[in-house]
């Protein structure tokens, strides 16, 4: 991968209503030496004290021409800015954002048609929260902040211990830790059942790459994806088909134009590595790749097609491409569901880097 700058070509170019800017970045965080003074009482592992904002602690880590800011709620992906300009489309720290923006979704990805499924023979009930669609959407943890356990300058740690629950009577304890080096960002999951019995779990990341001026249009996808899913009215799965010969065939990689999609892929090909690679090509010539290893087996692919209510966001200034580890309304078909024993762990792994 090329270390050549990519500023003045077109990054920089983002929708100010829908970015993390650096003076905002660098307030919220206390950042440099003139950083301004730290809320009281928020005292990290490594790094002194943080400021509390509506998505919680902030946690900044920096490695060459990248700079990363995780949140402690969800323990979102906040920021990743390369060479200064912002890569995501993303929102302030004291905003609690729109679109699960950067999110890490647990223990379950997207839908569970009306919130019921079946575990151990046991028909369980969890909350519908997405009324409209009748449906339990992107699981438990989406407002909750995580601990610090670790925060160096290029890494952050972060845990979790989800504790039973109605409709979710399971103890799984989740850790997070992002990286940053000179290529990029990457970030490991690792989920370890802290109960007695076994516990079902998914996941997925949220994060959403911001388009250029011509929006998710002008945007050049290469998705290596064989199958993609059909669903009915309201998103639930109602089988698969081929890409081949569709508007979601994106395996050698073309602009998007009109497609809308909403749609999970799966039959990744992989690299030598055992990595699916996704890549996005904006009009101004910069590329990024989004590389999992294989531990994630899926992808949730949404053009952002819905305009922003709170900020006046247009539609698709962006895209999403979720790496996910089972499919949608897996807890009530069972594919791919991660049934860990107790005290088993599972971890996957993903990344972010620019291709110029």
């Amino acid at each position: 991968m090329s270390d050549s700058a990519t500023e003045g070509r077109g990054w920089s170019r983002r929708n100010a209503l829908t970015t993390l800017t650096a003076s905002t970045a660098a307030t919220a965080l206390g950042a440099g030496a003139a950083a301004a003074q730290p809320a009281p009482g928020h005292r990290g592992p490594g790094r002194g004290r943080y400021e509390q904002t509506a998505n919680g602690r902030l946690y900044e880590i920096r490695s060459g021409r990248n700079r990363v800011v995780v949140a402690g709620v969800a323990a979102t992906l906040l920021s990743w800015r390369l060479d200064g300009a912002e890569m995501l489309l993303t929102h302030a720290p004291d905003d609690p954002g729109e679109g699960y923006q950067g999110k890490t979704i647990l223990p379950w990805p997207n839908r569970i048609d009306q919130g019921s499924y079946e575990f151990g023979g046991e028909q369980l009930q969890v909350p519908i929260n997405e009324p409209s669609r009748q449906a339990a959407l992107h699981g438990l943890m989406n407002f909750v902040e995580w601990e610090p356990v670790h925060h160096g300058a290029d890494s952050v740690r972060l845990r979790y211990l989800l504790h039973p629950q109605y409709g979710y009577p399971f103890s799984v304890e989740f850790s997070i830790e992002y990286t940053v080096d000179h290529h990029g960002v990457r970030c490991t999951l690792t989920a370890e059942n802290r109960g007695s019995s076994a516990a079902p779990v998914g996941w997925a990341n949220h994060t959403y790459l911001a388009a250029g001026p011509g929006g998710t249009d002008r945007m050049r996808l290469r998705l290596p994806a064989e199958t993609y899913y059909r669903t009915d009215d309201r998103l639930i799965p109602t089988g698969t088909a081929a890409v081949s010969g569709t508007e979601y065939d994106f395996r050698e990689g073309r602009e998007i134009g009109s497609t809308e999609m909403d749609t999970a892929f799966k039959d990744l090909a992989r690299d030598e590595h055992g990595n699916a690679v996704v890549r996005f090509g904006l009009e101004d010539g910069g590329q990024v790749l989004l590389w999992m290893d294989e531990a994630y087996g899926y992808l949730q692919v949404y053009t952002d097609d819905a305009p922003s209510e709170s900020r006046e966001q247009p539609a698709r200034s962006g895209i999403t491409v979720e790496p996910n580890t089972c499919p949608p309304n897996a807890f009530v078909t069972g594919e791919a569901v991660r049934v860990l024993q107790p005290g088993e762990r599972h971890a996957a792994t993903w990344g972010l880097r620019s291709a110029n």
